[in-house]
């Protein structure tokens, strides 16, 4: 029977069955494994053919000591925790799974800017706080609210999940524009494809959905901010590392840039020294846009599809292919 090693199952093990998985091989189960100690990845990693990853990362070192593996299958979309190059050098498949979050992230995407220009929260809080009923008026509020309606949206990148969140914008009877690295054939005469620079300047509401690669990490950065409108808003629910966190910071303080609103950061946890702990209007949610229940449920029926399409002898979604 195939030896299977999940090395981080916490974030979807709780409350999902995995019993799919069991009856594909011999499985061995951990909650967490420390991503910092190869020694640790490597010692679970030992015998086994088939390993599941979230988070963990697959290095060099740790595939060059893993004899047995065969097959990495990332319970995910990204595939940075992965070195690909070296699996693909010593034949190990690698698949992903992709766009199973789409409409959970978007949706997502939607709530952080719903959040800053309708401040629910605040207002629910201030509510139970007695600010309400110790008023003179029917109303109150106490921080800006805002109508989304001709605001102008600019999406970078346009993948499945900014191609979500652009029907949304559009919903809203917002203007959306995007820029893609590779041009993109688009239909519909509410959306239109515009250069980097372009988007930048005019753009009331800038949302990230690009994957991390060398050429996109710090994509927002002093140079970036400077060109976008003071009155901005920065959406980010892709990857901490786009984003320059001190010369964002920088620029909330200084009123450069109006609000970030971000389900990412560079280093997850949030470390206590992150200087968007301390900045002005800035929301931050702890990596939960791909955490609805029916999007994990997804995300675990599609891992174990991989694994046995892949034990069949077949293969999708694989990752080397990709980079090709």
């Amino acid at each position: 029977m195939v030896k299977i090693v999940l090395l981080d199952g916490y974030e979807l093990n709780d409350d999902l069955d995995w019993d799919k998985l069991r009856s594909v091989g011999d499985c061995t189960f951990y909650d967490r494994t420390n991503t910092a100690n190869e020694k640790e990845i490597i010692n679970r990693i030992d015998g086994a053919e088939i390993v599941i990853t979230h988070k963990t990362p697959i290095n060099d070192y740790v595939i060059s000591q893993s004899k047995n593996l065969k097959y990495i299958g990332i319970m995910g979309t990204g595939y940075d925790v992965i070195d690909l190059e070296s699996a693909s050098k010593h034949n190990i498949e690698v698949t992903n799974v992709p766009t199973y979050a789409s409409d959970a992230v978007a949706q997502f995407t939607f709530s952080l800017l719903l959040e800053v220009t309708g401040q629910v929260g605040l207002h629910n809080q201030l509510v139970h706080q007695d600010h309400w009923s110790q008023g003179p008026d029917f109303t109150f509020w106490d921080k800006p609210l805002y109508e989304l309606k001709d605001k102008t949206l600019g999406l970078i990148g346009y993948g499945h999940i900014a191609q979500k969140v652009a029907k949304l914008a559009h919903a809203f009877e917002m203007n959306v524009v995007f820029y893609n690295h590779r041009p993109k054939k688009i239909k519909g005469n509410w959306l239109k494809q515009v250069s980097l620079d372009e988007l930048l300047k005019t753009s009331d509401v800038i949302s990230l959905h690009v994957i991390q690669t060398p050429q996109t990490i710090n994509l927002i950065n002093k140079t970036t901010l400077a060109k976008m409108k003071s009155t901005a808003i920065l959406l980010n629910t892709s990857r901490g590392k786009l984003v320059n966190e001190s010369d964002v910071a920088d620029a909330l303080n200084q009123d450069q840039l109006y609000a970030l609103a971000t389900d990412v950061v560079t280093k997850e946890p949030i470390q206590k020294n992150n200087p968007l702990l301390k900045a002005k209007n800035c929301y931050i949610t702890p990596h939960i846009a791909w955490a609805p229940f029916e999007t994990r449920e997804r995300l675990l029926s599609i891992t174990i599809s991989n694994l046995q399409t892949y034990l069949s002898g077949s293969i999708v979604n694989s990752v080397i292919e990709r980079k090709k």
